[in-house]
């Protein structure tokens, strides 16, 4: 994709799948999400006066949020530049910005949630002095997946699934204007027509595939008036759908309802809401992100096989694949739920993460400076430090933290499962801290 594109929707529509040659070119086109572009809303006005600010726009998939940044490019007549997180790294974001200073852009980001907190704060000076206008999609609520200096810069905008009477509008556009789908001649009913909005889930994108998919095979069998009809539908389909959303809840409140279960030791309950989120379509590895990362801010070292574990299930899955995969996915959500529990990895580098941007930048003590060259070790870097392993146990008295810092605690383990055996060690530490009045002489056995 050449650096400013502003015409990846005007593209020609040779090739491309029904859901991308019928998205919208227009703001009249777009369907849903009235309460960010009806009369008088805030992105309409946003986008009439060309004040467009950087954003988060955050809701489920093939609701138009990509759609959405690419019409905010076209009506500010700027350049939009699409990446995804998902296959690209910081270093390429940081190109695009580099060679964006010429001109101001929009920079699309998908999946935004997937940078890590330090590549996103690759983005905050960028934003801050005004040289992109960065729009991040997300699935996750960015309360939780965006950092604050980040979110404090963005307004987040909430999409909504897309409405049955919504996409059945969709899917009449899409047989009346797109040219293959008309020349065809097609027949389908207003009961097929709604059942596969139905089925669709609010997914744009997933009503026009299984609009092309039945087409696709009314039209391989070779019918002289080619019908599309339940039978059609539900073959496209492939199986009896497991409706992934019935009470109108997105798919983030069922990984939140399955990420809870499993903090609750409650494996049936999770187990169910995974089978919810497969059987409905959800990415088994959308849900394998979010065990392994369960396996740390939940378990932790209480039971430290247990990242191994999610990671191992996460590559099974790939090797595997569905449905088998499955089992993988099961096995390690019914481990997790199982397992003994302990929050104090996620507490104790929340606090430390805080320190580290609040407090000023203490400078590293002089003894446990590395001194690779002559000139630094004749300033002190690295005098005075004590090699553990030359004493016994290896355990000496001495000070790893900044003066400012001295006696600091982050970490507090718990008194449940591996973590007690390391509660006992540090505190065994801090004890033996606490009584040496000087470094211990070396060990004799070095």
């Amino acid at each position: 994709m050449e650096l400013f594109d502003n015409s990846i929707v005007q593209k020609g529509d040779a090739g491309k799948p029904l859901a991308d040659r019928m998205r919208p070119k227009t703001l009249d086109e777009f369907v849903g999400q009235e309460h960010l572009l009806g009369e008088g809303k805030i992105l309409r006005l946003l986008i009439a006066k060309k004040d467009i600010p950087s954003m988060i726009l955050w809701g489920p998939s093939g609701v138009g949020k990509t759609t959405l940044g690419w019409l905010m490019g076209r009506y500010m007549k700027v350049p939009f530049v699409s990446l995804s997180a998902v296959s690209i790294g910081i270093k390429e974001v940081k190109e695009v910005m580099q060679k964006a200073k010429s001109q101001r852009m929009i920079l699309f980001i998908d999946e935004f949630h997937r940078f890590n907190k330090l590549q996103q704060d690759a983005f905050l000076p960028h934003v801050e002095n005004g040289d992109i206008i960065l729009i991040g999609a997300t699935t996750e609520n960015p309360s939780f997946e965006i950092i604050s200096p980040l979110l404090s810069r963005m307004r987040v905008l909430t999409l909504n699934p897309l409405t049955k009477d919504g996409l059945v509008t969709i899917l009449r556009r899409a047989l009346s204007d797109d040219k293959e789908l008309r020349s065809a001649g097609l027949k389908i009913s207003d009961d097929t027509i709604e059942e596969i909005a139905i089925l669709a889930d609010g997914d744009a994108r997933r009503a026009l595939n299984l609009l092309e998919v039945s087409y696709k095979m009314v039209r391989e069998a070779g019918q002289k008036e080619p019908v599309i009809d339940h039978a059609i539908v539900k073959e496209a389909y492939q199986k009896k759908v497991a409706l992934y959303d019935k009470k109108g809840e997105m798919h983030y409140d069922l990984i939140s309802a399955l990420h809870k279960s499993m903090r609750g030791s409650d494996a049936d309950a999770a187990l169910y809401w995974l089978a919810r989120m497969i059987e409905g379509g959800e990415d088994p590895l959308y849900i394998m992100r979010r065990i392994v990362r369960f396996a740390s801010e939940d378990v932790g070292n209480a039971d430290p096989y247990a990242l191994s574990l999610a990671m191992a299930a996460t590559e099974a899955f790939r090797f595997i694949g569905p449905p088998e995969g499955y089992l993988a996915v099961a096995q390690a959500c019914l481990y997790l739920s199982l397992c003994e529990k302990s929050n104090a990895i996620y507490a104790a580098y929340g606090a430390a993460s805080r320190d580290a941007r609040k407090l000023p930048e203490y400078p590293v003590p002089l003894h446990i400076r590395n001194a690779p060259t002559q000139l630094m070790a004749d300033l002190g870097y690295s005098k005075g430090y004590l090699y553990p392993h030359d004493y016994e146990n290896a355990l000496v008295k001495q000070d790893y933290l900044p003066e400012e810092l001295k006696g600091k605690r982050y970490y507090y383990p718990k008194d449940r499962g591996h973590e007690r055996k390391l509660k006992e060690f540090m505190e065994r530490v801090r004890r033996f801290n606490r009584e040496k009045k000087g470094p211990n002489p070396p060990s004799e056995e070095m």
